[in-house]
């Protein structure tokens, strides 16, 4: 009997697996771009689209509520949102910075007499529609507000040419306003190293296992007793955060991300307010040195591995007198740890009644990398 020779499959079985294939893309596409998106708005926090109201001449006269008290010379400056929701008195900058001459308001219908509107970032990077939608008045500057680093800051292009100036914790920004700084004491502090009893510790909220901070950590533990509090491990009462990591001798003042001057509370807060020596993994020592004396802190690039900075560590918690010497600056320096929103916003206004240029950033996001 004669074999039949293969036949050719028919255009009709040839559309079908086309077909199949474009539909099996069309769901891996979608299924990735949805969870891109999770990921956005897991981040960005929601807010209602903003509402813009006209104010017309007649009404110039009015201080609208959530203002401070104005004169005529002040500048008006609208937040456009409460930064997370979080509220705060308006009038602050003349009697805790002795910063004056700006009008404060978080009312929208003032939005066509204000001189500028401060954005901060996490609360308009779900959608551009969050962003003011009536044409901007003449001469009128938006300050991009954001102390996120660029991990955690999406969609950047939504500001490509609308803003005027940046306020951020990075020295070339436009408005320089970092998580602290280092001032020079008025006379000699004397300074007391408080009492320990514990080694190391790390207090982290982001326990995220693909960032550097963990891996590293999990190469530390294995040569230096490490206690660990939040993000899954011992619970810790917000209350209870000073204190109890006073009682240890090294703080790890890991940062979630890697970037230019992103040096955050957990070194100006957790570490120098509490009295503990920081171990900080972020940017580079040289970085660091920028913004606090070189013997301040001890930097995780120091040392060729994990178990060498164990070491040094264990020979530090040794010798009471090596241990001191990185607190020999703290005779003449003092460390300013404590920020709050108003002190970000002070510094915008002092900064925009010096700022008198007006520009146009082509791109943030080329920028903040």
């Amino acid at each position: 009997m004669e074999s039949k020779a293969p036949t050719a499959p028919s255009w009709k079985t040839f559309v079908f697996y086309i077909l199949i294939s474009f539909l099996t893309s069309l769901s891996v596409f979608a299924v990735l771009r949805g969870a891109s998106k999770a990921k956005v708005d897991k981040i960005c926090t929601k807010v209602e689209t903003p509402a813009i109201y006209y104010a017309g001449e007649s009404d110039r006269k009015k201080t609208p509520r959530g203002t401070t008290s104005t004169t005529e010379s002040d500048l008006v400056i609208l937040l456009w949102t409460w930064p997370f929701g979080e509220r705060f008195p308006l009038d602050q900058c003349a009697r805790i910075h002795g910063i004056s001459g700006c009008t404060f308001t978080v009312d929208r219908s003032w939005y066509s007499r204000a001189d500028a509107v401060i954005l901060h970032h996490r609360d308009v990077c779900s959608s551009k529609t969050q962003l003011p939608q009536e044409p901007r008045p003449f001469i009128q500057r938006w300050v991009w507000f954001n102390l996120e680093s660029p991990r955690h800051s999406p969609n950047l292009h939504f500001m490509d040419n609308l803003i005027n100036l940046t306020l951020n914790y990075r020295r070339d920004s436009d408005i320089f306003s970092p998580y602290g700084w280092v001032e020079r004491a008025k006379s000699a502090q004397n300074f007391r190293i408080p009492n320990k009893s514990k080694l190391a510790v790390w207090v982290v909220s982001n326990w995220d296992p693909s960032l550097t901070r963990v891996a590293y950590f999990n190469q530390l533990k294995n040569h230096l007793k490490i206690d660990v509090y939040g993000g899954g491990h011992r619970p810790l009462a917000r209350d209870k955060t000073m204190s109890t990591i006073s009682q240890y001798k090294f703080y790890l003042a890991f940062e979630n991300s890697l970037n230019q001057d992103y040096i955050t509370e957990k070194l100006w807060q957790n570490a120098l307010l509490s009295g503990t020596l920081p171990v900080v993994l972020g940017p580079t020592r040289e970085n660091y040195e920028r913004f606090l004396p070189s013997d301040a802190f001890i930097h995780v690039n120091d040392f060729p591995s994990a178990k060498e900075l164990a070491a040094h560590l264990h020979f530090l918690d040794a010798n009471d007198e090596q241990y001191g010497r990185y607190f020999e600056w703290r005779k003449t320096l003092q460390p300013i740890g404590y920020t709050d929103w108003t002190t970000h916003y002070c510094k915008a206004c002092q900064a925009l009644q010096q700022q008198l240029d007006y520009k146009t950033i082509p791109s943030i996001a080329k920028w903040y990398k």
